[in-house]
């Protein structure tokens, strides 16, 4: 009779493949959401189902690389074996059965990036349903340390956690907004000093778009005068349609955000930091095979992926 096989489970290959990305016990335990005590246990199990060491124990100078000689052997062979372990659970799958990504979205980002990618991607994977919510930047990042269901955020950096991850798509310019035969639309050269005695109509306080603004400001020791604030770049153009004020405000190099208003706009060059907006993950998280395709539909410039190709 032939000799039993070691008996792995997922649970303990799962424990040390985060190990090895993770870099320590502690924040493989938070990855994994159990503690440290629960990690040890299952590598320790593991290590007597295989025989050898497979990560260093010892308590003095933290290593860059807590794997043992074994241990880096047997990486490869693990990772392979979760991989495996994930096809095997998609095995019975009904084709073509719904799937959903949910991602959690600024509402500038919404509005002028994700409705398009949305649309493009669901002729691509009718199957795949995308659910967005609409958060501040601030919010997203807790949502995304506190909710293991979002798949990822996109957004402007606000303050990223060091358990977050950000993979930038596109970075947008500032512009000042006036009603359309507003003296600054036609004047050359205009700066942020012409701006400090008009009414300024700003984001509100707290976003990431806001602390651009006024850290340039600040930087030139000017103070503006804000007299409205609000939540998003939408209602800041009706309102300087409106002639309630001016405004600086990042803009889509496509023109989407003003296309169709009675507006004046001047580009101000590199005098305000530009907006950074991107993707933010969970560090060292592998996202689904649908999650990664749906980014590729927020590139700039992506020439899409064949429809026929299923995620």
């Amino acid at each position: 009779m032939s000799a039993r096989h070691p008996s792995l489970t997922s649970d303990q290959v799962e424990a040390f493949v985060e190990l090895a990305r993770q870099g320590s016990l502690r924040r493989a335990a938070d990855f994994l959401n159990i503690t440290e005590q629960g990690v040890r246990n299952r590598l320790l199990a593991l290590e007597g189902r295989l025989g050898v060491e497979l990560y260093r124990k010892s308590r003095g100078v933290r290593r860059s690389q807590p794997l043992t000689a074994h241990g880096q052997q047997f990486l490869p062979h693990a990772l392979a074996f979760m991989e495996r372990a994930r096809h095997l659970s998609e095995l019975f799958r009904v084709p073509g059965e719904s799937q959903e990504i949910h991602v959690a979205a600024t509402q500038y980002l919404i509005l002028y990036v994700l409705i398009d990618a949305v649309s493009r991607f669901h002729a691509a994977f009718p199957h795949i349903h995308v659910r967005l919510s609409n958060h501040t930047e601030q919010e997203i990042e807790e949502a995304l340390l506190k909710d293991p269901d979002l798949a990822f955020g996109v957004a402007a950096p606000y303050e990223s956690s060091s358990e977050l991850e950000y993979k930038h798509l596109f970075s947008l310019d500032w512009s000042l907004i006036t009603q359309p035969r507003h003296p600054l639309v036609r004047k050359t050269g205009v700066g942020l000093a012409d701006l400090i005695n008009l009414p300024l109509i700003l984001f509100e306080r707290g976003s990431t778009g806001r602390q651009h603004v006024m850290d340039a400001f600040h930087a030139a020791g000017l103070s503006p005068r804000v007299d409205m604030e609000t939540t998003n770049t939408e209602i800041i153009v009706r309102m300087v349609e409106a002639g309630l004020g001016v405004s600086i405000v990042p803009l889509m190099p496509s023109g989407v955000v003003t296309r169709g208003r009675k507006i004046g706009v001047r580009n101000l060059g590199d005098v305000i930091r530009p907006i950074l907006s991107g993707i933010l993950l969970r560090k060292g998280e592998r996202l689904a095979k649908a999650s990664e395709s749906f980014i590729r539909f927020l590139l700039p410039n992506d020439s899409c992926p064949d429809p026929s190709r299923r995620a």
